[in-house]
């Protein structure tokens, strides 16, 4: 293995042109940043909450009856603590880059992170409708059990439903974090500034996008790799996105959205209605309407059997037919 030849100079030099790649940048630089939420404690406090949504589910503790409002308090106390430290910084790293004077981020983030545990009954409450709307709407679903244990869309509605929370008192980062961790995990991508309401179901789910401004309504369902985006963003004098403003769909009440749909700007999904597989939508759609696309021209090609031109078979069959005597002249050499 050839050894790389690297002396003290060669590194000092190295060190200094890094360095140098540092200077004036903000946003991928995190140094002197020790007012930012840490990636892996936000996920820690999220699997936590998990444990209040879904007591016993992931198997780290023992629920029974009688031990189930002690190991719950537990965590609670367990949740403010640590989420209430990582809210602070983050409100402090907004502090800094609004350059506020004056903010009290410790008492902001003792509010927030009390509003959410408040939160958390009306939390569970609508997630009950989610598995329910899961259980009904896949005949291959044998329980509800099953449904909370192993399909994608929980973790990520239910991560939605506590990014969501935080989002609407504007705290920075920490939703994004946690949406964007059930991403990685589950392949939906949902942000944590849309609106969704009761018994929504993602089957699949595998490629599901939806936007910021997005606004479902209840008993909806959609399938794998649907996307409820924004069309091309506009941009000011000076080339930069203009950010803000509704952009996403809307999408009402009793609406099932299949596999593959791609529905794009501020457009209403009327109640009722049925989006096919595969459509690029731009425009709304009335209540009660169903929209596919053409049937393509498929072709069918009927095919022949062909004949074998394997040679080690062909090989295999003159051997058989050969005497002893023959094979030991004719055997084909391994």
């Amino acid at each position: 293995m050839r050894r790389i030849k690297l002396t003290n100079k060669r590194i000092e030099n190295l060190v200094g042109e890094i360095a140098r790649t540092y200077e004036g940048d903000s946003g991928i630089n995190f140094i002197d940043a020790s007012n930012l939420p840490v990636r892996s404690k936000i996920l820690a406090i999220l699997d936590l909450l998990f444990e209040v949504l879904f007591p016993g589910y992931t198997g780290r503790r023992t629920i029974t009856k009688s031990n189930i409002t002690f190991i719950v308090g537990d965590i609670l106390w367990q949740i403010a603590t640590a989420l209430s430290e990582q809210m602070e910084r983050s409100f402090q790293y907004q502090c800094r880059i609004k350059k506020c004077r004056g903010c009290d981020c410790r008492t902001m983030a003792e509010n927030v992170t009390q509003h959410l545990l408040t939160q958390l009954p009306k939390i569970r409450e609508r997630l009950k409708g989610d598995v329910g709307a899961a259980f009904d709407g896949d005949p291959a679903a044998k329980s509800y059990e099953e449904i909370v244990i192993s399909y994608p869309c929980i973790i990520a509605i239910a991560t939605y439903r506590i990014a969501h929370e935080l989002y609407l008192k504007q705290v920075p980062l920490i939703p994004r974090i946690m949406t964007e961790c059930a991403h990685a995990k589950t392949g939906i991508d949902i942000h944590p500034g849309a609106k969704i309401g009761k018994n929504f179901f993602i089957d699949h789910g595998t490629g599901v996008v939806i936007g910021e401004t997005t606004v479902i309504g209840e008993n909806v369902k959609i399938y794998q790799g649907a996307t409820l985006g924004a069309l091309s963003f506009p941009k000011d004098e000076r080339g930069r996105i203009i950010k803000g403003g509704k952009r996403h769909p809307t999408i009402e009440d009793n609406v099932t959205i299949y596999a593959e749909a791609t529905i794009l700007g501020d457009v209403v999904i009327g109640k009722g209605a049925v989006i096919g597989g595969n459509v690029w939508i731009k425009e709304s759609v009335p209540a009660g309407v169903t929209v596919t696309s053409p049937h393509p021209d498929l072709v069918y090609t009927k095919h022949s059997q062909k004949k074998s031109n394997n040679r080690a078979l062909n090989v295999h069959r003159k051997i058989k037919q050969q005497s002893p005597e023959q094979k030991q002249t004719t055997e084909p050499r391994t």
